[in-house]
């Protein structure tokens, strides 16, 4: 299993706003969800934020999110090591199979894999 890309995720209860400071800076949105945007460099699409009010379908918003290649075997291994599931494995609606985990330090991560 290896990472393909870490996105920071920000909560924002002005999503509109911190959009247009992050265009200040370069990034252009990718995708916008309503509740979630996200917003990449144009010349290095891999270098991400996204912008977050709530998360749709859990309990918060995390920290970071990592998107692998293999979740299911993500989800196995961060389970095995005895880390909190602060959402079970899952797919979601919009095209994502993810779960996510409290880190040693209490940071709440998303990982995801994209559905084919």
């Amino acid at each position: 299993m290896s990472a393909r890309r870490v996105v920071p995720n920000v909560h924002s209860d002005a999503p509109r706003e911190s959009a247009a400071f992050y265009g200040l800076l370069g990034l252009e949105e990718v995708m916008n969800h309503g509740w979630i945007v996200t917003l990449a460099s144009p010349a290095h699409p891999g270098a991400q934020v996204s912008l977050m009010a709530e998360d749709l379908t859990a309990p918060v918003v995390p920290d970071l999110s990592i998107e692998v290649d293999d979740v299911d075997a993500a989800y196995e291994a961060v389970r095995a090591s005895g880390a909190e599931i602060v959402h079970p494995l899952r797919d979601e609606e919009w095209g994502v199979r993810r779960f996510f985990a409290r880190d040693p330090n209490g940071r709440v991560v998303n990982v995801l894999s994209h559905r084919r």
